[in-house]
């Protein structure tokens, strides 16, 4: 396993306002997406800031209510909008694994990580550590979430996995592709006319990457 680095991991722990985020959902059209009152939104996200504030929380819908493929389009960067990448035509069929999500359709998660300690780990290596620290990986949309409302949360070089989402085969076993945020270089079939966009992509499962470390949380709340 890879050397860690100490202090090398950026938590991008200030987010903004539950409410503010709740708006920027709302200009989005994401509550339309999601079958959601806009006053359902903004109710829900008023009481969680009532309750333990909003420091550090993101407000995420559940994944079954919007779904990659409407919101990765809604990631900006340099103006362009995220896109999912071609030979992932599946990618809402990737879904929670071994991870509980609460039954509502919105929630929030405490405590994000971007993993860069972890950058050059293959997925099947930081999964077990992340479970050791008591952390939960995120799920794709959750991924999607954190740099829709902290666009900073993507770097070049500094990008990361949501290995929380997985695909499981008609077989049982799981798909080796492993989801993924990063930025487009506008190489191969993104196109020119892409590169510095926001990418939703994926790697294999026992694959390393200087680039890329693995998003977790704390913990989700209703």
């Amino acid at each position: 396993m890879p050397e860690t680095t100490p202090g090398t991991s950026a938590v991008l722990s200030v987010l903004p306002a539950l409410s503010a985020q709740a708006e920027r959902l709302i200009e989005a059209g994401v509550h339309e997406i999601a079958g959601l009152p806009a006053a359902e939104i903004r109710t829900y996200a008023a009481n969680a800031e009532a309750r333990a504030g909003s420091d550090g929380a993101l407000l995420a819908v559940h994944p079954d209510r919007a779904p990659v493929s409407a919101l990765a389009p809604l990631l900006r960067r340099e103006g362009k909008p995220g896109f999912v990448v071609v030979d992932m035509p599946d990618v809402d069929e990737f879904a929670p694994t071994a991870i509980e999500l609460p039954d509502a359709p919105l929630y929030v998660l405490t405590g994000l990580d971007r993993g860069d300690h972890m950058s050059n780990w293959s997925p099947e290596e930081a999964l077990p550590a992340l479970t050791k620290e008591d952390r939960t990986p995120l799920l794709l949309t959750e991924g999607i979430h954190w740099v829709f409302q902290q666009p900073a949360a993507l770097e070049r070089n500094l990008c990361f996995m949501t290995i929380g989402s997985r695909l499981r085969k008609p077989n049982g076993t799981f798909d080796a592709r492993t989801p993924a945020i990063w930025i487009s270089n506008g190489t191969g079939r993104d196109g020119r006319e892409r590169r510095d966009a926001p990418k939703v992509g994926w790697c294999w499962w026992n694959n390393r990457h200087t680039w890329l470390g693995f998003a977790s949380a704390m913990g989700r709340k209703p």
